[in-house]
């Protein structure tokens, strides 16, 4: 879609595009000024740098919001069959942006804006997801700001003000999510609760359900006692939190019977001291524990088979203390740990995994002591109805007094807390739904090895591979009402477990209990929700149409090309998707997985409230810009954790005000509206062939070809994934060949000493060389870089759908080689000029000896070196023969002082200079420096450096020094010690030089 821009085109004739907008300037830092605005400053979406100092980021919004009403963020229909389509990870509705948001967002519109210029049908899905979890503890929050409790509502009601609470707020996410330049679709916007979504989940359920994968049954889950629900394994954080570990006597029962008072409600004083005389004449075992409150649900006592310890006691009973005697077997397994804590371990498989785990192997009761709220139950006797963290502390004291506590000592616990309200989690054995992964599993695994989908960075396959070979079983229910309720009814009067009725709403559900059970029963639906993963698992069909595979979207979009997200939810999301795609679709729902690390704080720690180091993305834009953020995440390394610092992003901002200032050099030294000539000249110049290449100066031959390689190389790494190397590669074009190198040089014919000559040269190249950099940057810096582009003249269509640049143009070796000879001759006198301390604005003189053939091209650019190098342009003589000469080193190694004869007969010295191999220079001594000055200056910095090697020389000569420092040290101090005496040679030498100049 064109431009219509009052600035480019002129404003009374739609498209007739206005060429001549830019006047030229011929002398340096004499520019006239601007008669005219650039552009599209007028219609007020667009400024330039010719009428702006800086990037304004305030514009960031006026140019996002440009791009959306044009329609540019939609798949073109103008596009072939060529599709690039990725699937936004939903943020959940209840967020806020942060660093993590913001790097997939980077990667993402990176991925899109780049195949979208590459000619692609490009889409990219957004969406949100309801988040079950954290939106119900959002709204309960405020409802108890009310002063109202959501038991005190019905499920109705509670719902709909969730339903008025997402109306409200829930935008907020995806408003921020557009700060940051995503390029996204937002007519395609889905939420996961939507009608469409809904109805996928239902039917996938279904159909899970109808081929035996879903099932019911009780097994252990992470229950959260504050919300009541089951959670997933990625909603539990660990946390390293100091604790105790319990050491408690169990005793052993041997051979003789023991009283077991198991019904006893009320222990009696007779009982006590009956117990307390038997524990003084029994053989014990001791358990080390950090949650003793669970020994009411021990069903067994393990030791290991081979630990000699404890061999006598396997087989024998142990006695559970404070239980009025219940016993329970001592068994072996080679699960336990000998060298943990006393090498005895409690079994309580209600509320331990792998406790849970080892007793269904050997076939032990689960026995479950701890309420869905976290208090005790009835199995604990005396402690019923006492909150879990209180039992622990009365039963450690009780045991105390009993004699059975052994010691409590510190220990750095492991402790499970709930991702979003912070409680400790508890493992509970609990009757819910699950899917049955293993069949699942085996597909997922079988498309990675034949390279159907390839997982990026290559070694998060091994990983995958891992968990997807030892995968369980998935529970997919939540004791919620926010979220997609199971689409299970039960019959009243039934077993909940035996009957019940699947089907896809209400009125089916009734119609089939109806033909299963009669016209008179009635039904009631079940009342929890789907865990939210089970839904976002299907995100990338279901946003497309799916189960309607015959919807326009899933014919052209399905499969998508890339799922990009962190590598921290490759297992519960990532493998779940690829799981269900495969499952349901018959195809891998994508063909790339790019997983992206961490964004950590400067010093390397994870971002937290608690350690005050959480970088605010939106503070951030603000301070550096949406352009210098997006470059800073994006010039990491694909699965690597990235450093963030405000270092790393300033200097990404000085990168943007760089940019800028190079357009505005630009802008500034195009033609004026009525030199058309010039004008038609540029427009002439092309430099795509390899004639229109050899037939360039050598600067611009140069630029042209490190431009064309540059093109080549980071197209090879946009196509790659390789994106922290694309970054790197134009970052350093850019700055380094470009804004260092070729700018400087352009002003040599910009600004030259002949008038008249042609600038059109110069000037096509600044812009062909500065289009290019804009667009193969615009994706990883969407804005500054259309704000530019939009500056330029023959802007016909908008930066982020115009063609990506060809490839395979031509380059010059030859020429690449000669102008990088001109730079090591630049940079050599620059460096003599600095070891000087050369006034800048101060003009030498200069003989450049080399081959004729070198000679040849050098001098064509004398204007250019002279430019670069602060030569006096009339004082730059060539010759293929150096004059005789009396070298003596100084402190660069490139340097020599040497003597020259001039034509008249004076012997000066003069600074030789060797470039590379075939080409030298001499500079006169004189020209550069006051060498009375220079001599003082030498003298002064030469007892300074005599000083410190003294100090050197004084410590490796003390006995004491070099025999209890380590050798390191030594070494070290030995190479500072031979580096200054190096130095103070070299300065002895040419301090020697001066004085017999001025002696002389």
């Amino acid at each position: 879609m064109a431009l219509q821009t009052p600035s480019l085109f002129t404003a009374r004739s739609g498209y007739k595009l206005n060429l001549l907008l830019f006047s030229r300037h011929r002398k340096l830092n004499h520019f006239s000024p601007r008669l005219y605005s650039v552009a599209a400053k007028d219609n007020g979406v667009f400024t330039s740098p010719e009428t702006a100092k800086s990037f304004d980021f305030t514009s960031e919004e006026r140019i996002y919001n440009w791009w959306e009403s044009q329609g540019f963020f939609k798949p073109s229909p103008d596009h072939g069959e060529d599709t690039f389509v990725i699937s936004m990870p939903p943020p959940n509705v209840t967020g806020s942006l942060h660093m993590g948001h913001a790097m997939f967002v980077t990667l993402e519109d990176i991925m899109v804006r780049y195949n979208r210029m590459k000619g692609k049908t490009t889409l990219w899905v957004p969406g949100t997801d309801h988040a079950g979890i954290a939106t119900q503890l959002v709204v309960e929050k405020m409802l108890a700001s009310e002063g109202i409790r959501r038991v005190e509502l019905s499920r109705e009601e509670f719902t709909s003000r969730v339903w008025e609470w997402k109306e409200k707020y829930g935008r907020t996410i995806t408003n921020q999510i557009r700060r940051l330049g995503a390029s996204c679709d937002w007519t395609r916007e889905h939420f996961t609760l939507d009608e469409q979504l809904s109805r996928s989940v239902v039917e996938a359920f279904i159909r899970l359900h109808d081929k035996g994968l879903i099932y019911q049954g009780a097994y252990m889950v992470n229950w959260s006692p504050n919300l009541q629900t089951a959670v997933s394994d990625l909603e539990v954080e660990y946390s390293e939190e100091p604790g105790f570990m319990y050491h408690i006597k169990y005793r052993v029962a041997g051979g003789s019977r023991f009283i077991t008072i198991s019904n006893l409600k009320v222990p009696s004083i007779a009982w006590l001291i009956f117990y307390c005389f038997l524990c003084g004449r029994a053989d014990f075992l001791t358990i080390a524990t950090t949650r003793p409150e669970t020994l009411f649900g021990d069903t067994a006592i393990a030791v290991h088979p081979e630990d000699d310890r404890y061999s006598k006691y396997i087989g024998q009973q142990a006695i559970v203390p404070m239980t009025f005697g219940r016993h329970v077997p001592i068994i072996s397994d080679r699960y336990v740990d000998k060298d943990f804590g006393t090498g005895v371990l409690k079994i309580s498989p209600g509320h331990d995994h792998n406790d849970y785990i080892l007793a269904r192997k050997l076939g032990l009761p689960i026995l479950n002591v701890i309420n869905k709220d976290g208090t005790l139950n009835e199995v604990a006797g005396l402690y019923s109805g006492m909150d879990r963290f209180e039992a622990r502390k009365k039963l450690w004291l009780e045991l105390e007094e009993t004699g059975l506590a052994v010691k409590k000592e510190p220990h750095i616990l492991r402790v499970p807390r709930s991702q979003r309200g912070g409680e400790v989690i508890e493992p509970l054995v609990s009757k819910q739904w699950f899917v049955t992964m293993e069949p699942l599993a085996e597909k997922a695994l079988r498309v990675v090895k034949t390279g159907e989908l390839t997982i990026l960075p290559e070694r998060f396959q091994k990983i995958y591979n891992h968990w997807l070979s030892n995968i369980k079983d998935w529970c997919i229910s939540r004791q919620l009402w926010w979220g997609h309720r199971i689409p299970v009814w039960y019959i009243v009067g039934k077993d909940c477990e035996e009957d019940y009725i699947v089907a896809r709403n209400p009125e089916e559900a009734l119609g089939k209990a109806h033909e299963k059970y009669g016209k008179g029963v009635e039904i009631y639906q079940d009342p929890d929700v789907l865990d939210t993963w089970f839904s976002s698992a299907l995100w990338p069909f279901s946003t497309l149409g799916w189960p309607d595979v015959s919807t326009e979207d899933y014919r052209r979009f399905y499969p998508t090309a890339v799922l990009e997200t962190g590598h921290d939810i490759l297992f519960f999301w990532v493998a779940r998707m690829i799981m269900m795609g495969i499952e349901f679709t018959g195809a891998t729902p994508f063909s790339h997985v790019y997983l992206h690390g961490l964004i950590r704080d400067s010093q390397g720690r994870k971002m937290s409230k608690t350690l005050g180091n959480v970088i605010d993305p939106l503070n951030t834009m603000k301070d550096f810009g949406t352009d210098a953020l997006r470059l800073t995440l994006a010039l990491g390394s694909a699965g690597q954790d990235l450093n963030l610092s405000s270092e790393r992003l300033t200097a990404n901002k000085a990168f943007t005000n760089k940019l800028w200032n190079a357009g505005k050099f630009i802008l500034q030294n195009m033609p004026n509206q009525s030199d058309v000539s010039s004008w038609e000249r540029i427009v002439a110049l092309k430099f795509d062939t390899e004639d229109s290449l050899l037939s360039l100066p050598l600067p611009e031959c140069w630029v042209i070809s490190k431009l064309h390689e540059l093109i080549e190389a980071v197209t090879s790494s946009y196509d790659s994934f390789l994106f922290g190397d694309v970054g790197r590669q134009i970052y350093d074009f850019f700055w380094s060949d470009f804004a260092d190198w070729y700018i400087e040089a352009s002003k040599a014919r910009l600004y030259g000493s002949n008038g008249n000559s042609d600038a059109s040269v110069p000037q096509a190249v600044l812009l062909y060389v500065f289009e290019n950099i804009l667009k193969i940057l615009h994706p990883f810096m969407p804005f500054v870089t259309e704000e530019l582009w939009q500056a330029l003249p023959h802007r016909q269509q908008a930066l982020m759908v115009s063609h990506w640049p060809a490839t395979s143009l031509p380059t010059h070796a030859i020429s690449v080689k000669k102008f990088e000879n001109l730079q090591a001759l630049t940079r050599a006198i620059r460096n003599a000029r600095a070891e000087y301390a050369v006034e800048p604005k101060k003009r030498i003189s200069a003989s450049i000896i080399a081959s004729v053939d070198v000679l040849d091209y050098i001098s064509k650019e004398k204007e250019v070196l002279a430019l670069l190098s602060r030569l006096d342009l009339g004082n730059i003589h060539f010759t293929d023969s150096p004059p005789g000469m009396y070298p003596i080193h100084l402190s660069f190694m490139f340097l020599i002082v040497a003597t020259i004869k001039k034509k008249s007969g004076d012997i000066k010295q003069s600074v030789h200079l060797v470039a590379g191999e075939g080409l030298e220079a001499y500079l006169p001594l004189a020209d550069m420096v006051d060498i009375s000055a220079e001599a003082q200056r030498l003298s002064k910095r030469l007892l300074k450096m005599q000083l410190e090697y003294d100090t050197l020389v004084t410590r490796l000569s003390s006995p004491k020094f070099v025999e209890k420092a380590p050798e390191k040290v030594i070494s070290e101090v030995k190479q500072k010690a031979a580096e200054a005496e190096e130095k103070i040679t070299l300065t002895k030498n040419r301090l020697a030089l001066l004085e017999s100049t001025v002696s002389s």
